[in-house]
């Protein structure tokens, strides 16, 4: 078992950066064929007992949600439902495979992932000078498209680059490719400069600085992210309400660049679905129900858990992101924690103003933080019997 999940790391090492340049919602059927592949190795320890039963009551939970929804799927493939009763044990079964994988392969997949985010790094750095010319020849073979949603898309891929690049450039041992690091950074940000895309590089601040923060600080600082996360879970809408109660928030809006005054009317009126079912919720997937308000979801993960599975998903949530950051404590100096915690923090980031939090290729994402973090994870050493 350990050979085979150390061959499927491998396989899965090469495919990330490819998929993340050319089809980044692709994710979903990557990280779901890594744990289908390696379902036997699925192990809950009982430092995960805590966050497994957390997502199953969610899971449950947002299972209760649809039978009041508005939102009724015409085709079992578009039901998200039974989609996330999928991905909970396929992601999970991820996570497992790379903690048990063999070390040798696990190390080789993640030199592979490493360079090949690397190339990544150069390929979106290229992107960025040459007006996507890359980009659209490749795609011209297979799936043509407009320049302009070629360019989108682009930006988009930006995004995954800019979560994992902590994690890859960790890339197998208590050192940091700074190097590695640094094309990717690059790419990040110059193909998001170029194509539009904000977010990607205020997480290119964030990142470094929570690392630095993290090693400095290793015992209190992921506690403090920790209530940070739950925090913001808990207390968006009634932030977004205070704005509105007692700020100008059209004086805001109206200031803001398009793209966030039309965020912020998105936020404005989940306040308004919010107040109408504060405690169970809208039901699942019901924000695709409230146009021309909302455009498809919010635009903040917070907010819709609320508008959606009420407080009681909101305090699911918050207690998930709790206990999973909380774990990343330690009593010594760590690189792979604090470089964990750098590409979870821009997870949150991202969530807070771009994706739906249902979306599969985003929650893959997700999952891959912690694959990512137990493939670099130090394997124990056993001692010799008769040691």
């Amino acid at each position: 078992m350990a050979v085979w999940c150390g061959w499927v790391l491998t396989g899965a090492a090469v495919l990330i950066p490819v998929t993340g340049w050319l089809a980044p919602r692709e994710f979903s059927v990557l990280m779901a064929a890594i744990g289908l592949f390696c379902l036997p190795a699925v192990r809950i320890t009982d430092e995960d007992r805590p966050a497994a039963l957390i997502l199953t009551a969610a899971l449950i939970w947002a299972a209760v949600s649809t039978t009041w929804s508005p939102y009724h799927p015409d085709k079992a493939a578009h039901s998200t439902i039974l989609k996330l009763a999928f991905e909970l044990p396929l992601y999970w079964s991820a996570v497992s495979a790379a903690r048990r994988a063999d070390p040798v392969l696990r190390t080789r997949a993640l030199k592979i992932l490493a360079w090949g985010c690397a190339l990544y790094g150069l390929a979106l750095m290229t992107e960025a000078l040459d007006g996507g010319v890359l980009y659209k020849t490749v795609h011209a073979h297979y799936d043509p498209m407009r320049d302009d949603i070629a360019e989108a898309k682009i930006g988009h891929s930006t995004f995954v680059l800019g979560l994992l690049w902590p994690l890859a450039a960790y890339g197998a041992g208590a050192r940091f490719r700074w190097w590695l690091a640094l094309v990717m950074a690059l790419g990040t940000g110059a193909s998001a400069i170029a194509f539009g895309s904000d977010a990607p590089v205020l997480g290119l601040v964030l990142a470094p600085l929570v690392g630095v923060i993290v090693l400095r600080w290793p015992k209190g600082a992921p506690r403090v992210m920790a209530l940070g996360a739950a925090a913001i879970f808990l207390t968006a809408p009634a932030i977004v309400w205070a704005v509105r109660h007692f700020g100008d928030y059209a004086a805001i809006q109206a200031a803001m660049p398009k793209s966030y005054a039309l965020r912020m009317g998105y936020w404005s009126h989940a306040i308004d679905w919010i107040q109408l079912h504060p405690l169970r919720g809208c039901g699942l997937e019901a924000s695709r129900e409230f146009g021309p308000g909302i455009k498809l979801h919010p635009h903040n993960d917070a907010l819709q858990i609320w508008m959606e599975l009420g407080a009681i998903g909101a305090v699911a949530v918050a207690s998930f992101w709790g206990v999973a950051l909380s774990r990343l404590s330690r009593t010594w100096s760590n690189l792979l924690t604090a470089t964990t915690a750098a590409s979870a923090s821009v997870y949150l980031l991202f969530a807070m103003f771009n994706f739906g939090v249902w979306q599969e290729w985003w929650l893959a994402l997700g999952a891959m933080i912690p694959m990512l973090a137990a493939m670099n994870a130090p394997v124990p050493v056993k001692p010799r019997s008769g040691a």
